[in-house]
């Protein structure tokens, strides 16, 4: 009892209030003097909520007698808000600076709790976004520009990729040496947003989708591999290595690319429904932030980006030095040589003008563009400011 007298009595020492001193005198008479079994528990029950006050509420003392720092408000979890992701082809290192925004606690730290849904051939990110199925969809400008004619109300608010990654394929052997021998020929078509460049190649030189045999292109180079496909269609940073990676060297290939044919559009940007974005501009900037981040860090720490990677991937559907392959070849894309770091997923109208440009020449919309509303440039500017 005279313990925690004494502390009851430093404890009104240190916050030097008066009343409560002079309460706790006449409280220690009472004790002394009545021994009143009533007033032994006011006194029991005043000392509770004194010790409380001292050891618990606003600032209390440490050890050494010394002001300590209340931690309540650090210690209290940060309420995260929910954001999905919607990528445009399966999980890989096409990919890696989502993933490693997720894995390093990009997203975290800008109170974004992100869901991230791989896609494929058979998924239409636009559609997605405007469902409400995602609420921000990685897909090509070409579809971009596609779905906005059909009255999708998207817009692009970053670009990924500042540089066409398609092109053709044919074995050498198959005797396809220009572009004009695809015709009724079988090849491969990955759909959804990667078959406008390929429309484009073929109006280009005289074809369309009648022309030849057009088949639906799956995950892997199977098809191609096993003579399934005349023609193939893929990425430089992923089914062209996947077709050396078989056994087949460079001058056993013949390619044809997007980009030297004057038909390469812009890939990989970030797109959002435009009520959406209205209504929650700042999480757009900052899940815009956090992925540019996250390609930040991917490409200067590329054997962890692809430590991440892989765990995303299915087990033994590719390899760590494909992926390895993949991160090398689709960074010389997000930042091409000669570009500056902070051009990294930025909007620059004269190179989407060339894409709007190359979607009318070849049928792939109908109507003049209005490249106003194609995209939001102030969203990647301003998610650029917190890099």
């Amino acid at each position: 009892m005279a313990k925690e007298k004494e502390k009851i009595g430093k404890c009104f020492k240190l916050q030097k209030n008066a009343s409560s001193k002079t309460t706790f005198e006449r409280v220690e008479r009472s004790m002394k003097f009545k021994k009143n079994s009533v007033l032994l528990l006011v006194f029991m029950l005043m000392m509770s909520v004194v010790l409380a006050a001292c050891g618990n509420g606003g600032s209390s003392t440490d050890s050494t007698g010394n002001a300590a720092a209340d931690n309540t408000s650090s210690n209290t979890p940060q309420k995260l808000t929910k954001v999905s992701v919607q990528l445009k082809w399966v999980p890989q290192a096409q990919f890696a600076g989502v993933y490693v925004a997720k894995a390093k606690g990009f997203f975290a730290d800008e109170g974004i709790d992100v869901d991230i849904h791989p896609g494929g051939p058979d998924v239409i990110i636009e559609q997605q976004v405007v469902n409400g199925s995602a609420d921000i969809g990685i897909t090509g400008v070409d579809s971009l520009l596609v779905n906005q004619e059909h009255g999708l109300p998207i817009v692009s608010i970053a670009q990924i990729l500042q540089k066409s990654s398609q092109l053709l394929m044919t074995k050498t052997k198959s005797g396809i040496d220009t572009p004009e021998k695809m015709t009724g020929k079988r090849v491969g078509n990955q759909g959804g947003s990667q078959q406008f460049q390929l429309l484009s190649f073929l109006d280009k030189y005289g074809m369309s989708a009648k022309n030849v045999q057009l088949v639906k292109q799956g995950f892997t180079m199977d098809q191609f591999l096993n003579d399934q496909l005349d023609v193939a269609m893929g990425a430089i940073f992923n089914e062209y290595h996947v077709i050396l990676e078989n056994g087949y060297k460079p001058e056993d290939l013949k390619t044809y690319s997007f980009g030297d044919a004057g038909v390469g559009m812009l890939e990989d940007v970030l797109i959002a429904k435009k009520d959406w974005l209205a209504d929650n501009r700042d999480l757009a900037v900052r899940t815009t932030r956090a992925i540019l981040k996250g390609w930040q860090y991917a490409i200067a720490n590329q054997p962890e980006a692809i430590d991440i990677v892989m765990n995303e991937i299915a087990k033994g559907s590719s390899t760590r030095e494909h992926q390895e392959t993949m991160l090398l070849e689709i960074a010389k894309l997000i930042l091409p040589p000669g570009s500056q770091a902070s051009s990294l997923g930025q909007i620059d109208p004269a190179a989407y003008q060339n894409t709007v440009n190359i979607a009318e020449k070849y049928g792939i919309v109908k109507n003049k563009v209005d490249l106003t509303k194609v995209y939001d440039k102030t969203i990647a500017e301003d998610a650029a400011k917190g890099l």
